[in-house]
């Protein structure tokens, strides 16, 4: 398959001889991990990786050692590392200004929410920092909504298995008990329902709901696409009962699917009143965004909701310029996407614990039968990163320079897995007597 024509220097991926490997200090792992052990909230079960620096589609550790990365920081560095452009931009405005606050004007929110507002079909934007407070904001403006219409319309429908955030507010529309349970009594007025049932879905919005809440395609909860009907019928219940339809886009979104914003895969389009999308759009500078159409703007006036550090000079200039390298990478990332997908197709016949290979462009997730957790950690030390989700799910949301090459790589390194997976995983025959 040959690779898809455009901007060479948009579709960079570090295709360099491999640096020089840094010596490594004595002990500078085991220093790192009980410095952390020490002083950091124990939040965490990291992967026993220390990363220095990156280069196009790979990350490299202490040693040296290179690790072929297919989960990008979850969904983050959708350009790769050390992007040449991106590189550009960030010195040259690192050198001018870096904060100014909201209180007064810069050159470039104004250039970005006309770049998100034509690739969206909405038309306002609020700038913040991360995919959580995107959805805070969003469901602040729900509120706002259904109150102005009356106080008891504050019900908010979200889907099973479904992923929203780590703050108070996101938790209580996250349809995972497992998130939830230490944080309880959480939001009232939610209400979940199973994915893709349109009859629950009939029966739960009613005049009391404020918003309908969904991902288009379910990152955390194993890669699963919401049906184009299930769509269009939230959009219609959404307009029936004067409810704010979300589209939650911050894993799917953003090119990640192979299109600006995983909704834009139904025909016709479903539009939402509002989406909220982060993790690639500053390629690992903190930036999330609200995008409203302006019914849904309405709900939000002057000194209702703000950020102190949201879409700051450096943040917006880095996204501007990965939306104008976006644009020729779209049908690169549809090509490899399907490449992708026809190779873990092939893995897939050889192997009986795969159970099912979902993808939507590179937003891939394989579930198997058996536990993700080893693989994982076999993976790494073959020089491969990617995670597992739910247990059996393994998450892949490669970088969107990935070439042939670099999907061949990863899947001869999954096969060596597989097949070592496979051979503790088969029944032991019983010895005749």
């Amino acid at each position: 398959m040959t690779q898809s024509s455009g901007n060479d220097e948009g579709r960079y991926h570090g295709a360099m001889s491999t640096p020089s490997p840094v010596p490594e200090q004595p002990g500078e792992f085991e220093r790192i991990r009980a410095l952390e052990s020490q002083y950091l909230l124990q939040n965490y079960a990291r992967y026993p990786l220390l990363l220095e620096r990156g280069r196009g589609c790979y990350v490299y550790d202490q040693s040296g050692r290179r690790y072929l990365d297919l989960l990008t920081g979850i969904g983050v560095n959708a350009l790769g590392y050390a992007h040449p452009r991106l590189t550009k931009v960030i010195r040259e405005q690192a050198g001018l200004l870096l904060h100014t606050s909201n209180l007064y004007y810069h050159s470039y929110q104004g250039p970005l929410a006309e770049r998100l507002a034509k690739a969206s079909g909405l038309e306002r934007t609020f700038f913040c920092n991360s995919g959580a407070e995107s959805m805070e904001g969003a469901m602040k403006m729900i509120r706002a909504h259904g109150r102005k219409i009356n106080p008891e319309k504050y019900e908010i429908v979200a889907l099973h298995n479904s992923f929203h955030g780590r703050t108070l507010g996101a938790l209580s529309i996250t349809g995972q008990e497992k998130y939830r349970k230490d944080f309880e009594p959480l939001l009232p007025g939610a209400r979940f329902i199973p994915h893709n049932d349109i009859v629950a879905l009939e029966q739960t919005v009613n005049e009391r709901t404020a918003g309908i809440v969904l991902e288009w395609i379910q990152g955390e909860g194993g890669i699963h696409p919401i049906s184009n009907e299930f769509g269009r019928k939230a959009r219609e219940l959404a307009d029936r009962y004067d409810a704010l339809l979300v589209f939650d886009e911050i894993q799917c979104g953003v090119g990640r699917a192979g299109t600006h914003f995983a909704y834009q895969l139904a025909d016709p389009v479903v539009l939402p009143d509002i989406m909220v999308a982060a993790k690639p759009l500053a390629c690992g500078i903190p930036l999330g965004v609200i995008v409203a159409n302006e019914k849904a703007a309405q709900s939000i006036g002057a000194g209702m909701h703000g950020s102190t550090f949201g879409g700051g000079p450096l943040a917006c200039r880095v996204a501007i310029e990965f939306m104008d390298i976006l644009e020729g990478l779209l049908p690169h990332i549809q090509q490899m996407g399907g490449y992708f997908r026809m190779k873990l197709d092939e893995l897939a016949k050889r192997y009986k614990f795969i159970k099912e290979v979902r993808s939507r462009g590179l937003m891939i997730g394989v579930e198997l039968s058996i536990p993700g957790k080893q693989i994982v950690l076999d993976a790494i030390d073959a020089g491969l990163l990617l995670n597992c989700t739910h247990d059996t799910v393994l998450r892949m949301l490669p970088p969107y320079i990935i070439t042939e090459k670099e999907i061949d790589r990863g899947i001869r390194i999954l096969n060596k897995v597989f097949k070592a997976a496979a051979k503790q995983s088969a029944p032991v025959e019983p010895v005749e007597h």
